[in-house]
């Protein structure tokens, strides 16, 4: 899944959420922190993710998501998996009305799978924290993040496309 669509957080929202990764980085675990920074690498909510975005669909994300103006509220660590022997540690974005609203037009105009992870119903709105994590390092990067699981509010008003193949972002919104 090389191409996705994705919800960005204002800067206090992504710090708190770059200091988690950082903090798994720090114990030695793994993480979603770069070694080598990237200005595309950041804090992210994916509403659609697939081999191609349709050139239709394309043109049409910029005016579906003009004047996206969202809270919401990233909640509980999760772990999702295993897959091929590995766990995903994530954090739940707790899925409001106008989120999943939101994620199924953009899922709908990208063509998503109806039965695949982006169809109505299946999809699970989070931020990863380590992508790929043991099954024995899960309870050590738990406790590691305990004291910084709080909730954290975050404000959504930007959408960008993110082109895997090409390793390159740009923005949907203003």
């Amino acid at each position: 899944m090389a191409q996705s669509v994705e919800l960005t957080f204002d800067p206090a929202a992504d710090a708190q959420v770059i200091a988690q990764w950082r903090a798994l980085a720090d114990a030695r675990l793994p993480t979603a922190q770069r070694i080598t920074p990237s200005e595309h690498h950041r804090p992210h909510v994916t509403l659609f993710a697939g081999d191609s975005v349709d050139p239709a669909a394309e043109v049409s994300l910029p005016a579906l998501l003009a004047g996206l103006d969202l809270t919401v509220q990233v909640g509980a660590l999760m772990v999702f998996g295993p897959r091929r022997t590995n766990y995903v540690l994530v954090r739940q974005v707790v899925p409001s009305a106008e989120l999943i609203a939101l994620q199924a037009s953009v899922a709908e105009l990208c063509g998503a799978n109806r039965y695949g992870q982006f169809g109505p119903g299946r999809w699970s709105p989070h931020v990863t924290l380590a992508p790929r994590i043991a099954g024995h390092q899960v309870g050590a990067a738990l406790e590691v993040l305990g004291a910084t699981s709080d909730a954290i509010t975050a404000e959504v008003t930007q959408c960008r496309r993110w082109d895997g193949d090409r390793r390159t972002a740009w923005w949907l919104t203003g």
